[in-house]
């Protein structure tokens, strides 16, 4: 009689078959139907997908087209396209005018034809610092948001890599609440048979029976959560309609590689974060912006030709003509200080912003930087130490299941899986945090070069 039924009268497992592995313990066959109805339950759920999916596979999606790439795109698009019309001010331009009309005049004393056809020919030729201002100004535009680009594309990484390990730990923490479940579910079993030969209350049995359905409910929310999560990882892929089934869990090496000091990093993200350089850009193009228009007031100059032929010939009227005409605009309102002022207010706006991302950025690299010492120094140690004592547990478990002295084997088996789960996630927060450190810096950590003291 095995140690899950020593005590209820009820008889023990046959023995195994010659040639046969040794059977399952009595309580895992027990709950073996429970268990595979819940996993085809939740593999019923899921929408196929791509079978094992690789975390390199997940961020090869960055560069796709997704609705945030395609939002930094489209501004870049814009300003692109603003750079090109700023740039055509200067171009040549060609207006045809043409007329049929009749009138009279004080010589004729009787209505005549007086049709006309003119093509004429316009260049700016100088207006001031106005349009090399504005045409430096668009192209600081458009080189800010190529560089927003950039920082989507790494925010796209770090979605994606988020996402795929949420999608890992909820597996985990699905299968755990499973166990547990499941050693719950033998308690409340057994207890009641027991009830029935009057070894426990009603109470006694209520009460198992509570924390049975307690962790039952908690079993379930983890398989919503399973299936949520997968969902999320499909949308960010841009896939909403192919939920993924299988992934594989990455090794993730580079969590190892050596950390610079906080001075090199901080150095390096000044330099390099497209964000930062992005608002800088920006100012720039404003403090262009504002100078071409405290300049739009001078005069400027412009070449004219024309060609014209006329249905009634008058000596005031040239069939070709050229010159340089000088346009000076000596008062226009208050519309000049209006847009000065509003120029002036916008640059002020992107100055705000512009140090408060310098603060923020500071401020997330440095907390950045000493999660991925906490993470490696102490968190990962103490996850494995945690985990080993759990092996250790499981293996202590299983000797005294065998000798039917306790029947606590399925209690250390949830644990163990508990333990391999809080290892799992260390290594998947220090993951996403290297990740992180790479989006602020701009670049792979692998290109900073430092004689500096590391942490291992």
């Amino acid at each position: 009689m095995t140690g899950a039924n020593r005590g209820t009268g009820r008889a023990g497992p046959s023995p195994p078959a010659v040639g046969t592995a040794m059977p399952w313990p009595g309580w895992m066959r027990r709950v073996a139907p429970l268990l595979a109805g819940l996993v085809c339950l939740g593999l019923a759920s899921q929408t196929a997908g791509a079978a094992r999916l690789t975390l390199e596979e997940v961020l090869a999606h960055a560069d796709q087209p997704h609705p945030e790439l395609e939002l930094a795109r489209a501004q870049y698009d814009l300003a692109r396209a603003e750079q090109q019309l700023v740039a055509s001010q200067r171009d040549f331009r060609v207006t045809l005018d043409a007329a049929l009309r009749g009138g009279r005049n004080t010589l004729t004393d009787s209505y005549s034809p007086d049709h006309l056809a003119r093509l004429s020919v316009r260049k700016t030729l100088w207006d001031g610092p106005r349009h090399e201002a504005y045409s430096e100004a668009a192209r600081l535009e458009s080189e800010a948001r190529a560089l927003q680009m950039l920082d989507a594309r790494s925010q796209r990484r770090l979605t994606l890599m988020t996402r795929y390990f949420d999608v890992l730990l909820n597996d985990l923490q699905h299968a755990a609440d499973t166990e547990h479940m499941a050693v719950r579910f033998v308690r409340w079993d057994d207890a009641r048979h027991r009830m029935e030969l009057g070894e426990l209350s009603a109470h006694q049995l209520a009460e198992l029976e509570a924390a049975f359905q307690e962790l039952r409910l908690r079993q379930q929310e983890s398989e919503r959560r399973v299936r949520e999560r997968r969902a999320l990882l499909a949308a960010a892929m841009n896939r909403p309609d192919e939920l993924p089934t299988e992934l594989v869990d990455p090794p993730l090496p580079q969590n190892d590689r050596p950390l610079p000091e906080f001075d090199v990093l901080l150095a390096t993200m000044q330099a390099g974060n497209p964000a930062l350089r992005m608002h800088q850009q920006l100012l720039a193009a404003a403090r262009n912006r504002l100078l071409a228009l405290r300049a739009d007031n001078q005069p400027m100059l412009e070449f004219e030709s024309e060609a014209a032929t006329y249905s009634r010939d008058t000596t005031t009227r040239d069939h070709i003509r050229a010159g340089i005409n000088l346009v000076w605009p000596l008062y226009t309102g208050k519309q000049r200080d209006a847009r000065l002022a509003r120029e002036q207010a916008a640059l002020h706006g992107l100055q705000a912003q512009h140090d408060k991302l310098q603060l923020d950025l500071r401020q997330s690299l440095f907390e950045t930087w000493q999660e991925i010492q906490y993470l490696r120094n102490v968190a990962r140690r103490a996850a494995k130490i945690e985990a080993d004592h759990r092996d250790l547990a499981l293996e202590r478990a299983q000797a005294e299941y065998e000798l039917e002295l306790r029947t606590n084997l399925g209690t250390s088996m949830a644990e163990t899986q508990v333990a391999k789960l809080r290892q799992r996630a260390v290594e998947y927060r220090l993951a996403l945090a290297w990740e992180r450190l790479a989006g602020l810096i701009g670049g792979p950590i692998e290109t900073i070069k430092t004689t500096g003291e590391v942490h291992k």
